[in-house]
């Protein structure tokens, strides 16, 4: 597996994204009869160059959480704005994935049931500070694609765990 196409679960294994999923769906399994929710989030370090990791939270709703990250390849980015909107990006495009296959696994009765959830968004951007004079616009994205924007101070997927390994 090349670094850009696994993730490390929080025990710090290596997986490939079906293993995520497998794994994700032992832990649904494991207690059935609960609901979960499944929440994506990113982060970047900027340096000389930016690398970006994507953060999938799976929470147990009232009895803990797991979760995986990736971190993506390095590249060259110009400005703060451009980051977070590659941050958002990145997390709407694992979100679909991981919402588009889980259904094919699950079936849309667990969706309908309320009993999963693939619906928000934690975007590493709040009302202040300097990602402030975009928020409206990602946000607006984000809910463009179906899913639920989540700014801090309640966005742990981006700023918590991904940020964990940045």
């Amino acid at each position: 597996m090349s670094n850009i196409n696994y993730f490390h679960n929080g025990r710090g294994e290596k997986k490939s994204l079906e293993e995520v999923i497998e794994e994700i769906m032992a832990y649904i399994a494991s207690r059935h009869e609960a609901s979960y929710e499944i929440t994506v989030g990113t982060d970047s370090a900027a340096r000389d160059l930016t690398f970006f990791v994507t953060a999938i939270v799976v929470r147990r709703r009232g009895n803990g959480a797991i979760y995986f990250w990736r971190r993506s390849a390095q590249e060259k980015v110009a400005s703060l704005q451009d980051r977070i909107w590659k941050e958002a990006i990145a997390s709407l495009t694992l979100a679909q994935e991981l919402r588009g296959r889980l259904r094919q696994i699950a079936g849309d009765e667990a969706f309908w049931a309320g009993n999963l959830e693939v619906k928000h968004i934690h975007l590493d951007m709040g009302q202040h500070g300097p990602t402030r004079n975009f928020l409206d616009g990602v946000e607006g994205m984000v809910k463009g694609y179906g899913f639920e924007p989540v700014i801090k101070p309640f966005s742990y997927a981006a700023f918590a765990v991904a940020d964990l390994h940045t």
